[in-house]
């Protein structure tokens, strides 16, 4: 039985004789093997940097598959994209003269916007895996269940904005996003003090998506780590039974 503080132990030290192993462009180094799951042989470092770049993996390709199929943001209370504060006033306005299916469009048009954008994070997600080093795993192995969440948000949220941002402009057009707010703001011209978005929408929609895109991340890092269901590989049980048995 070996818990996270011990795992951490025994990889920061090397004075333990075990295999050594390297993973060049990731830099991890020797560490002593601890036990697998089943108590078999022991583990390496390398089989344990893999295991847990491999869980990364197959939990983020899970995520953009999910987020960026039809409805993935539209359909999901979670993560669903309303109309940005400044809209409100707009919608409720509309509302009262039976015109809210312009600001429904819209927000409908955002969310899909968002969905063609989500398949553009698996390149990014997966080159920030393997550029972990052993120092990266040895964090994300003692941090929470949202560790590598946390990793992903500091290292991609600006790579991920400047992916994203043209990719949701050039949707937004294609799925009449804008036309959508020109057409709602022309029945609202009359009305005093209300702020043209129209710039703002792209990046709110970009913040959003990405927002959205971690809320599922984390989930799914969460769910690999505690039910061994979502361990799908004979490498992913090894490495990870080690910390739950």
């Amino acid at each position: 039985m070996i818990g996270r503080r011990s795992f951490v132990a025994l990889l920061s030290g090397a004075a333990l004789s075990g295999c050594q192993t390297t993973i060049g462009s990731g830099g991890l180094s020797l560490a002593s093997p601890i036990l697998g799951g089943g108590g078999s042989r022991p583990l390496t470092d390398l089989e344990i940097g893999n295991g847990l770049k491999e869980a990364l993996r197959i939990g983020t390709q899970r995520v953009v598959g999910q987020v960026g199929a039809v409805d993935g943001y539209n359909a999901d209370p979670l993560i669903h994209i309303p109309l940005p504060e400044d809209l409100r006033k707009v919608h409720n306005v509309l509302d009262k003269v039976g015109l809210a299916s312009m600001t429904a469009d819209l927000e409908l048009k955002l969310n899909r916007s968002a969905e063609r954008a989500a398949p553009e994070a698996k390149e990014v997600f997966w080159n920030a895996i393997t550029e972990m080093s052993l120092d990266d795993v040895r964090g994300i192995w003692q941090g929470p269940d949202d560790a590598a969440t946390q990793y992903f948000r500091g290292k991609m949220t600006l790579p991920l904005t400047d992916r994203f941002t043209p990719i949701v402009l050039d949707a937004m057009g294609e799925v009449g996003a804008i036309r959508s707010y020109d057409r709602m703001m022309s029945k609202y011209e009359s009305i005093p003090f209300v702020p043209d978005v129209k710039a703002d929408l792209t990046r709110y929609t970009v913040k959003k998506g990405l927002s959205g895109l971690f809320t599922y991340v984390a989930k799914e890092e969460a769910a690999i780590r505690k039910d061994p269901a979502k361990r799908t590989t004979e490498l992913l049980q090894r490495v990870f039974g080690a910390l739950t048995s």
